[in-house]
């Protein structure tokens, strides 16, 4: 207990006892004597002079039997008060350190690797907010190690496919069963193509994780934006037979964000889409103008007080199921897996677009309903100069 938190506390404790006692003793026997002599005195001229000749012996013999009264019954209520005082001390230190004590093993053993530690958090003070805290804090670590392991898992299943693929084609060509035809050059090409898509975006989640990922924001006409991510998608939607339209505002609106990165974010969200929307479907890229208040779902302060730019793509799909909406952004989810790898999707295209939004200092949600298709939205910080347009025109040009 020397050194330790317990006995800080119960020194501190003891400490405070000690200066309450001596300053209850000087106190009283200080004040209370010229109390009791002014009391006698007072006792002494209300009984008349018929006692003068007796009072004066009488009253120094009450005060010291008072005195010797008064300085026992302190000692033995001081005592009491003491032990009292060391119980409740040793209670009160025992109840504040308990749950530290707890916690401390509980982070060593985190430390160690075991993810799954929890402590009790019964308490309603302090303490019990630190280890319901601490319970969270391990739970998401827990849920960050199993998101590693099946990372692990996910890039290696990944890369074992178009491998496998290079494999026997290769063992093939070497042992004369197949010749080297432009068909099967083409299908080895498309399988390094697709490994070194795997490798570019697992090297840019690496950068955007580790904050190594360089960002130039400048002001940028989301209209324009829009109409280049259009233009550069419509070959493939005229492949697929799908209509590939953009929503423009009557208004300019002035979004703040990396043309690059934006770029690479609306043309993600749009080869999305067209891998998930049948032919004669279509695949709509609207932008807005929104004041939107701090929400929930994000820990952006700058949501109380600021316009934002909203781009939308919005197909006619199928949709995705509620109960896996909130999984589309993990890296490696697919809701149709067999038809993504198909169509040459690494499974990481939604996570990069995510990474992309927040490290621009925006937020990304989708909504989407079975049978009727999946919007995606990204907001990003509107101009400042564009923030003085009164809201209300802006809602009437939308």
């Amino acid at each position: 207990m020397r050194g330790g938190l317990r006995g800080k506390i119960f020194l501190a404790h003891l400490l405070v006892i000690a200066i309450g006692v001596v300053t209850l003793f000087g106190a009283t026997l200080s004040i209370a004597p010229t109390l009791f002599d002014r009391l006698m005195t007072t006792m002494m001229g209300s009984n008349g002079p018929s006692m003068g000749g007796m009072m004066p012996g009488i009253a120094e013999t009450t005060a010291q039997a008072f005195r010797s009264a008064m300085l026992q019954a302190l000692l033995l209520s001081a005592g009491a008060a003491t032990l009292a005082a060391v119980a409740v001390s040793l209670f009160v230190s025992a109840r504040i350190v308990t749950p530290l004590l707890r916690l401390l093993a509980a982070s060593r053993r985190i430390a160690s690797g075991h993810y799954a530690e929890r402590v009790p958090a019964t308490q309603t003070d302090e303490l019990g907010a630190l280890a319901a805290q601490f319970n969270t804090m391990a739970a998401e670590l827990e849920h960050q190690q199993h998101l590693r392991r099946q990372l692990v898992a996910d890039i290696a299943h990944e890369l074992r496919t178009p491998l496998s693929v290079l494999r026997l084609q290769l063992e093939s060509l070497e042992d004369g069963i197949e010749q080297p035809t432009p068909t099967m050059l083409r299908s080895l090409a498309e399988e390094v193509s697709l490994l070194t898509r795997l490798v570019d975006d697992l090297r840019l989640l690496s950068l955007a994780d580790a904050g190594q990922l360089s960002l130039a924001p400048e002001e940028l006409d989301a209209v324009t934006i829009v109409e280049r991510a259009v233009a550069a998608a419509m070959p493939r939607a005229r492949q697929q037979q799908i209509d590939l339209r953009a929503e423009r505002p009557s208004l300019p609106m002035v979004v703040v964000a990396d043309p690059q990165r934006l770029t690479q974010i609306l043309g993600n969200l749009i080869e999305n889409a067209l891998r998930y929307t049948p032919a004669a479907g279509t695949v709509t890229l609207r932008v807005s103008s929104e004041f939107m208040a701090q929400s929930s779902t994000t820990q952006n302060s700058q949501l109380k007080t600021q316009n934002w730019i909203v781009f939308e793509v919005a197909d006619t799909g199928a949709g995705v199921p509620p109960e896996e909406l909130p999984r589309i952004f993990e890296r490696f989810y697919r809701t149709d897996k067999a038809r993504a790898r198909e169509t040459g999707g690494t499974g990481l295209g939604l996570a990069i677009v995510q990474r992309l939004v927040e490290m621009q200092g925006g937020r990304i949600w989708a909504s989407s309903t079975l049978g009727g298709g999946t919007t995606f939205h990204v907001a990003l910080p509107a101009a400042k100069r564009a923030q003085s347009t009164p809201l209300q025109a802006l809602s009437q040009a939308n």
